[in-house]
């Protein structure tokens, strides 16, 4: 189970069957400290998640066995909320978070 914070949306054209309805989020994955580690990834969601919530996420095989239809191909799923997490005496959940910026914006 790894730590994240999702930072977008993604929205599919065309669905894989078995996928409807599934949400697909930006997450950015996160460190023990809660800092940004590594790129972003997407992850699929059947829950009411959005940008600005901390989350754990599964990938690999677990990933695909973590969503109502099973086994369906996704690299990584989103299977929960993280409403409280302490690191090194600080809360990680209470980290201000602030949308990236559109490209092209000031």
């Amino acid at each position: 189970m790894y730590l994240g914070r999702v930072i977008g949306r993604v929205v599919a054209t065309t669905q894989y069957k078995g996928m409807e309805g599934v949400k697909l989020q930006i997450v950015q994955p996160l460190d023990e400290d809660g800092a940004p580690q590594g790129g972003s990834l997407v992850c699929c969601s059947e829950l009411a998640t959005g940008p600005g919530d901390l989350i754990h996420y599964e990938d690999g095989r677990e990933a695909a066995v973590a969503l109502t239809e099973t086994y369906v191909p996704v690299d990584a799923t989103i299977v929960g909320f993280v409403e409280q997490a302490w690191a090194n005496d600080q809360d990680i959940a209470a980290k201000a978070w602030t949308a990236p910026k559109a490209k092209g914006s000031r």
